[in-house]
């Protein structure tokens, strides 16, 4: 009988092994891998009865936005606005304090439908965005690090805007606030076993024909520094390459095929975080908006997908500030959608949601235990990228002292060594000594700590000196991260408009793809 039990529970974890996309356990113990059918051969197709093709698709991905991504951001614009906020706190123990109003909800909050997909990849819990990108934009599974082509490398699959574009004749916009050629935006017109192959994704987006490309620039233009210029090789296609804000603005859809390069390029050629943009600097929705102006004039419609990227750099950075800020920046542009749909009410969907989560983010740490002091985040006015390249790069070249950085962080951030009794922007002494052992390392190269694994947790592989503050004043404020990498948390799906119904649920990532290959009549 025992025997039999033990068969029985066997075959069960076996097909719930294969359920969950699991390797399972064989009988005498070892790991078995799923079988290819079982991960990737064929896409569910969800079958549409009556459902009308909605003529204008809105596809927004927030790249390493999840729910704490979200919540967070509504959060601190909630106790922004929240004069009670800045009252002490409630105790649990007693009544007394102030009574919160609650987060500002961001606009795709209020989306009539919301939905959550599991983000697991061919080889992960913790999976990338080039093999998370592939799952929503083809409806199969791959391995991190790949594009648009199987575990072996060896098969393509057509993506649902390439798709559009060549059976219904949309017109197809893609745009990122990072590198174009960067994997989410490669994965609407790629196929790369190596997601790193920017020179070769490069050509892709050349040869997709697609109308419209904007925001960061590409990667790699000149491949091995002796091939022909991307740029150059897609004017020779036919595509209008403007690099400047003023020729931008003039863009219309009478220009044809377009490819807009940010004229304001920060970090690895991307755009800039929205804490550093200045007004005078095109933000991710003004992007759409041209889009929308490029696309609009075809009589088929169009597909757009748009990716805030940026969220996803500062959370791997556990830069809260900056995560915040890009997340608002990726509201803007849904308001530009959000604002078009109301035009064409009877035509519009848009979704937004996030490829997977990234750097393990949260609300709540264990220094702040219930209180959370999100306002504190205010007081971070640069990204940790620009303080890297505007600030930590002459403080090494000039031998800076710690007491001229630790000024520079008061006025930067916010944090100081000095202030009124229940100030908490004042640095304890072990957050100061967590400042200067970091000075030391990122300005003299000191080792913090004979142990090489303590330096990765306390650093990653981010400037010792710019992960700190950030760390410092996350914590204070009462948001933590638990990774300087990818987690498996699920991510948010929201639907608003033609169809949005059938996003909601909990399913797989790439049922994005089915329920929108249904309803959009491609084979």
């Amino acid at each position: 009988m025992k025997a039999k039990l033990t068969a029985l529970l066997l075959v069960l974890a076996m097909a719930l092994g294969c359920l969950t996309g699991c390797d399972y356990v064989s009988a005498n113990g070892d790991s078995l891998p799923m079988t290819a059918s079982a991960t990737t051969t064929t896409p569910v197709t969800t079958t549409a009865q009556n459902v009308t093709a909605p003529k204008y698709v809105f596809l927004f991905i927030g790249d390493g936005m999840s729910y704490p991504q979200i919540q967070s951001t509504a959060d601190y614009l909630g106790a922004l606005e929240d004069e009670d906020y800045f009252m002490a706190q409630p105790s649990l123990d007693d009544n007394q304090g102030a009574i919160l109003d609650g987060p500002s909800y961001l606009n795709f909050m209020n989306f009539d439908v919301a939905g959550s997909a599991v983000t697991y990849d061919s080889n992960s819990f913790a999976p990338d965005s080039a093999s998370t990108a592939t799952s929503i934009a083809t409806g199969y599974k791959t391995y991190s690090g790949s594009i648009n082509v199987d575990e072996t490398g060896s098969i393509a699959y057509e993506t649902i805007s390439e798709k559009l574009h060549e059976q219904k004749g949309y017109s197809v916009g893609v745009i990122s606030s990072v590198n174009l050629n960067h994997a989410t935006p490669a994965a609407f017109y790629a196929h790369q076993a190596s997601r790193s192959s920017y020179y070769e994704i490069g050509l892709e987006l050349i040869e997709s024909g697609f109308e419209y490309f904007a925001g960061g620039g590409l990667l790699s233009p000149k491949g091995d520094g002796t091939q022909t210029d991307l740029y150059n090789l897609a004017e020779r296609a036919g595509y209008d390459v403007v690099t400047t804000q003023a020729e931008a603005e003039a863009v219309t859809a009478a220009d044809g095929k377009v490819i807009l390069i940010d004229e304001h390029l920060a970090d690895s050629d991307a755009m800039a975080y929205e804490l550093d943009r200045t007004d005078d600097m095109w933000a991710l929705a003004d992007y759409v908006e041209k889009g929308i102006e490029v696309l609009s004039e075809d009589p088929d419609g169009f597909f757009m997908m748009c990716e805030g990227g940026k969220i996803d750099w500062a959370c791997h950075a556990n830069d809260a500030a900056s995560t915040i800020h890009d997340t608002i920046a990726l509201a803007d542009a849904v308001q530009v959608a959000i604002d078009f749909a109301a035009e064409h009410p009877d035509e519009t969907l848009i979704l937004v949601t996030g490829d997977h989560e990234t750097g393990g983010m949260t609300i709540g740490f264990a220094g702040t235990d219930y209180d959370t002091y999100l306002t504190l985040l205010e007081n971070q006015t640069i990204s940790f990228a620009k303080f890297d390249s505007d600030f930590v790069s002459a403080y090494k070249e000039k031998k800076t002292p710690f007491e001229y950085v630790l000024w520079d962080i008061e006025q930067l951030f916010g944090l100081k060594t000095e202030g009124e009794e229940g100030d908490k922007l004042v640095l304890t002494d072990y957050e100061v000594e967590l400042l200067r052992a970091a000075y030391e390392k990122s300005i003299n190269g000191t080792q913090t700590s004979e142990y090489d694994q303590e330096e990765l947790v306390l650093y990653g592989t981010y400037e010792p000196l710019s992960v700190t503050i950030t760390h410092i004043i996350n914590n204070k404020s009462g948001i933590s991260f638990t990774s300087y990498s990818h987690t498996g948390l699920p991510v948010a799906v929201l639907a608003q408009g033609v169809n949005a119904e059938q996003f909601g649920g909990y399913y797989d990532n790439t049922e994005i793809y089915d329920k929108l290959a249904a309803m959009l009549g491609v084979q």
